[in-house]
Order: structure tokens, then C-alpha cells, then sequence
């Protein structure tokens, strides 16, 4: 009896893992949508993160002053970037292409980062990591993964998966069973936690320390952070604490 009651156990599991990786049914819209993207993955081979989120309160770094926009470099549109108290607050101005708040230094290559976001008006917002700049039509572009923040009226819930900006579209869409916790989590009103672990090939995600993504990499190893205000007819998005703790 006692074998066949294992036997039981791991069938069970084994169901559940596979239910982790089918897409949810309001989801299902999505992969026939983005199924030509580049960088769009086959539901059933992506990794899953089941890590708790990583302990935030000791060995950090802060990127932002809380006075000015010092070892910062705004690249892209002209959006309107401002150091507010304890705050840096983007601005979205109608009619600008995307723009990005970058770390002036370019080479973060294994680290813990994390930050909170609100939204004053809603709007696109994300956080480039290991970022790169490419030249685009004789203009340089800000490309590579973004941990994508979309915003707070947009159901579809993948706020914290990560988009290849400039590089391919989506890498790893939040679309699947084991991610309706983590599509859950935004808070509308209020911050919100992000926090990106990147150790060699291994990026994994958090939101409010929900589970999110879980990406190899062998292409992007390192490069600089950048806080997004993406193109539209308004936003105002608001950026604190800050922090990073290299590894």
C-alpha cells in the first residue's frame, strides 16, 4: 500500500508540474498574437521561478542620491525626468519616442537590484537591466531585456515578465497557470516591488515578492540600468529606493 500511495504522490506532482506550464485560458489570445516575435518562447520549455525573493536588507548600494539626478544619463525621447525628495519621478511628453534614465555606469553584470514603482498617471514603464546602446538610422537606441512594468489598467497582468527592447519583443511572457499569482500582485494604488536577480545566465524576477520570471542568458552578460517612460499620451511614473547589491 505504502508504494502505491508514492506511486500516487508522483503522478500528482508530475500533473501539477505540467499544469504549471499550460497557458491560462485568459491568456490563451496571447500566443497566437506574439507566436512571430523573435524572442517568443514555447510555453511548455520555459523555466519556472520558485525561489522566494531575495533577502533585501542588508549589503545594498542606493543608485539615486535623494537629491539629483547625479550618475544618471537620460537617453532616447526627451520625456521629463526629475529627482522629487525620495522619489525620481518620469514623465511621459506626448509625441516622444521611448526614453530611458540610465545608470551612467555600463558594465552591472551579476547583481540582486531592486526598486519600487507608482503610478501618479498611468502609463508603460520598465526597467532595462544588463542594457546596451545600439546605433539605429545614425541615432543611438537604448536595446536588450527590460523587466517590463505596464501599468495599472492593463489586464493582461505581465508586469515584472521581461520584453527584449529593441531586441526581439518578448522573451518571457507572464501567460502561464504557475504565473496568475504573480499577475495578481500589481498593486494599482500604491508601490510596487521589483526586484531582478541576474548570476551568470540565471535572471530570475520578483513582484511584490511574488515569483515572476525565470530566463538563461548567454547573450546579455552585462551593461547599465535604465528606468523607462515609454512613448504615449501621458504617464507619470514614479521611481524609489533604489538599490543594488552586486554578487
Amino acid at each position: 500500500m505504502k508504494n502505491i500511495f508514492y506511486a500516487l504522490c508522483a503522478l500528482a506532482l508530475l500533473s501539477s508540474a505540467a499544469n504549471a506550464n499550460q497557458v491560462s485560458k485568459s491568456q490563451q489570445r496571447y500566443v497566437k498574437k506574439y507566436a512571430k516575435q523573435k524572442n517568443v518562447p514555447d510555453p511548455a520549455q520555459m523555466l519556472l521561478n520558485t525561489d522566494p525573493e531575495p533577502k533585501l536588507s542588508s549589503g545594498f548600494a542606493n543608485l539615486y542620491n535623494g537629491k539629483n539626478l547625479d550618475g544618471w544619463i537620460q537617453k532616447g525621447g526627451a520625456h521629463k525626468y526629475e529627482a522629487k525628495g525620495d522619489a525620481i519621478v518620469g514623465t511621459c511628453v506626448p509625441g516622444e519616442s521611448n526614453a530611458f534614465l540610465c545608470t551612467e555606469r555600463t558594465d552591472y553584470s551579476n547583481f540582486i537590484f531592486s526598486c519600487e514603482i507608482k503610478w501618479e498617471v498611468d502609463g508603460n514603464s520598465g526597467v532595462m537591466f544588463r542594457a546596451r546602446v545600439k546605433d539605429e538610422k545614425g541615432k543611438p537606441r537604448v536595446y536588450g531585456p527590460q523587466c517590463e512594468m505596464e501599468g495599472i489598467n492593463n489586464a493582461r497582468g505581465w508586469s515584472s515578465g521581461i520584453y527584449g527592447e529593441a531586441a526581439g519583443g518578448w522573451i518571457y511572457p507572464l501567460w502561464l497557470e504557475a504565473h496568475k499569482p504573480v499577475r495578481e500582485s500589481l498593486k494599482k494604488k500604491g508601490w510596487n516591488r521589483l526586484t531582478i536577480k541576474a548570476d551568470g545566465d540565471t535572471v530570475k524576477t520578483w513582484l511584490n515578492g511574488i515569483p515572476s520570471a525565470h530566463w538563461k542568458t548567454t547573450e546579455y552578460k552585462k551593461g547599465f540600468f535604465g528606468l523607462q517612460v515609454h512613448r504615449g499620451k501621458n504617464g507619470i511614473i514614479h521611481f524609489r529606493n533604489i538599490k543594488i547589491k552586486e554578487l
